[in-house]
C-alpha cells in the first residue's frame, strides 16, 4: 500500500461539479492498494497515520500528530500511486489492485481511522474526481507499506 499523505489548510473534493467532501485544516491522503495487499497492511496504514507526528509543537519542531478535535482528513482513493514508467512514457498499472480489492481495503482504512475518533471525509471509488487543496509548507509524504 502507498500513501501520499500531504498537509493542508483547507481541500474540496467534486465529481462532475457537485460538491462531495470538504475539510478544514488536516492531511489530504492519496490511498493506493498494490494487488498483493491486505487487510493487514491496512492496519499498518491506519497505525501509521494516526501516529505520524508532522506539526509544529511550541519548540518549532515536528512533534505533533494530527489533532482530532481540530482537524480532518480526506482520503482519496488513487490507483495511480501505482503508475510505473520504468520502460514507458505511458504509465503502466499493472501492480495496482483491482477494484475489487482496493475498494475494500480503502473502505476498510477509512473506516478504522473513524474508529479512532478522525473526523474523515472521502471521494468517490472510481469517479473521476476534482480535488481544490491549499497546501502548507507544501509537507507530503509517500509510505509505502508492505513489500
Amino acid at each position: 500500500m502507498r500513501m501520499l499523505v500531504t498537509k493542508v489548510s483547507k481541500a474540496t473534493l467534486t465529481v462532475e461539479d457537485k460538491l462531495i467532501s470538504s475539510i478544514k485544516e488536516g492531511y489530504v491522503v492519496y490511498f493506493g492498494v498494490k494487488d498483493t495487499d491486505t487487510e493487514a497492511l491496512v492496519d499498518k496504514c491506519v497505525t501509521k497515520l494516526s501516529n505520524l507526528r508532522i506539526y509544529h509543537d511550541e519548540n518549532d519542531k515536528l512533534n505533533l500528530k494530527l489533532d482530532k478535535d481540530t482537524q480532518e482528513i480526506l482520503v482519496v482513493s488513487q490507483f495511480t500511486l501505482y503508475g510505473d514508467v520504468t520502460n514507458n512514457n505511458r504509465p503502466s498499472f499493472t501492480k495496482a489492485a483491482k477494484p475489487e480489492l482496493a475498494e475494500v481495503l480503502y473502505e476498510s482504512f477509512v473506516e478504522k481511522l473513524r474508529k479512532l475518533g478522525y473526523k474523515v471525509q472521502t471521494g468517490v471509488f472510481g469517479a473521476h474526481m476534482v480535488i481544490d487543496a491549499t497546501y502548507i509548507g507544501p509537507f507530503n509524504l509517500m509510505y509505502e507499506i508492505g513489500d
